[in-house]
């Protein structure tokens, strides 16, 4: 409401012990009664209501021992940053500061509340959360809590892979995403958390094709360039060069052969550690292991032209091949041929009805196998490329190009 920007969802706190906010509604979920959590289910959606508390100590990084409840001054100063312990009476229509955070929104700053140490030491996603709002806010990270993430850098290891993946995905996708790694780099958490991209920091480029320099500072040019992106769409740009780095030779010029394959492998073990799904990680994977054969779509058979622009995620693909050369040389004339080339396209020539399909085959005296697959596709490729055109030439193909394979009507079981 501050920031004047509409918020994604409204926490609720309260003197009301968690019991009595359950016998407030009639729908209720009880996630952590004894942190003081309700979910308040109503037609609007579900709302988070904690009572107000005063946390124990912490030992595993996460969690407190223990809680007593208590009133909102003390709630407040077990918070995470001050700009995040402000309360709103909705009642008084006032905002209700105890710690500095409304001196600290207007300057522009991320502070933890009281002794940063404490609160890093407490919950060690934390430090990832401070370059989070530090870089979608625009604002600069405390000294006091700036030196403190330094220290604590290395205990981001022992946080979930869960929590870990969620606000990087927030960083990605939220904006600030260069700034998020500039800060992630300069605090070290980059190296414990992705050691893959922190290592293409210094990774030489052919300057005659990235003359914006190494393969890191071309990775965050490319953030830049990129508006609301999904997921995958910003993990693919993230890791699109990760394999660079593995690959570097220097012979004639500067070259990173099979950098695709090594990266898309290097792809599927950081999305395989951070936990995402089997579909996300297969998406990122082969935007990976395609992006340099982007280039090569308007030298292509039509046939695999034709396969390749209907890919289910060739739309993230084309737009991280947009970013990837605005990013270092500028030459966008393989992105204008495709998108022309789309622009002509009828609508069913990507995916046309098909001139034969597995019944057709038994019709002709085919008995059913893996060889159908063969058949279909050499069809379809044929199709696509517009050399058959008809059911009937279909047919006489096939029977022409198999006629062994036949089991002629009256013949074999």
């Amino acid at each position: 409401m501050l920031l004047k920007t509409p918020p994604k969802d409204f926490d609720i706190a309260t003197n009301a012990r968690p019991f009595e906010v359950a016998e407030l509604f009639d729908r209720t979920i009880d996630v952590g009664a004894a942190f003081g959590v309700q979910v308040v289910l109503l037609p609007e959606g579900p709302f988070e209501v904690t009572t107000f508390r005063k946390d124990g100590p912490y030992h595993d990084g996460r969690h407190p021992c223990s809680v007593a409840f208590t009133d909102e001054e003390e709630d407040a100063q077990r918070r995470d940053f001050t700009i995040n312990a402000l309360f709103y009476d909705p009642v008084e229509r006032t905002v209700l500061d105890y710690v500095g955070g409304l001196d600290d929104l207007r300057a522009g700053l991320v502070r933890a509340v009281g002794v940063p140490r404490e609160r890093f030491q407490e919950d060690h996603l934390r430090l990832l959360r401070a370059i989070r709002f530090a870089a979608r806010l625009g604002y600069a990270v405390e000294k006091q809590t700036y030196r403190a993430i330094l220290e604590a850098a290395p205990l981001i290891t022992s946080t979930s892979a869960e929590r870990i993946r969620d606000e990087l995905l927030k960083m990605l996708t939220e904006g600030g995403t260069r700034r998020a790694f500039e800060l992630l780099d300069d605090t070290g958490l980059l190296q414990e958390i992705l050691p893959e991209i922190a290592a293409l920091k210094g990774v030489e480029q052919p300057p005659e094709f990235h003359p914006e320099g190494d393969v890191f500072t071309h990775t965050l040019l490319m953030f830049d360039l990129l508006e609301n992106p999904s997921r995958t769409l910003a993990l693919g740009v993230l890791l699109h060069d990760a394999g660079k780095a593995s690959t570097q030779t220097r012979t004639d010029r500067i070259r990173f052969n099979d950098h695709d394959k090594a990266g898309a492998r290097i792809a599927r073990e950081v999305c395989e550690r951070l936990r995402l799904s089997r579909r996300e990680t297969e998406r990122v994977v082969w935007l990976v292991a395609q992006h340099m054969r982007f280039q090569h779509i308007p030298d292509m058979r039509e046939s695999k032209r034709k396969r390749t622009i209907r890919a289910e995620g060739f739309d993230e693909l084309k737009e991280l091949c947009r970013v990837d050369c605005l990013a270092s040389h500028g030459n966008l004339d393989t992105v204008a041929w495709v998108e022309n080339y789309q622009a002509q396209l009828p609508p069913d020539a990507l995916r046309p009805e098909p001139l034969i399909d597995g019944k057709g085959l038994m019709a002709l005296g085919y008995p059913p196998g893996p060889l159908f697959s063969k058949i279909l596709q050499r069809v379809e490729d044929l199709q696509l490329d517009g050399t058959l055109t008809t059911r009937e030439e279909a047919r006489g193909f096939v029977l022409t190009q198999w006629p062994r394979e036949r089991q002629p009507r009256g013949e074999g079981g």
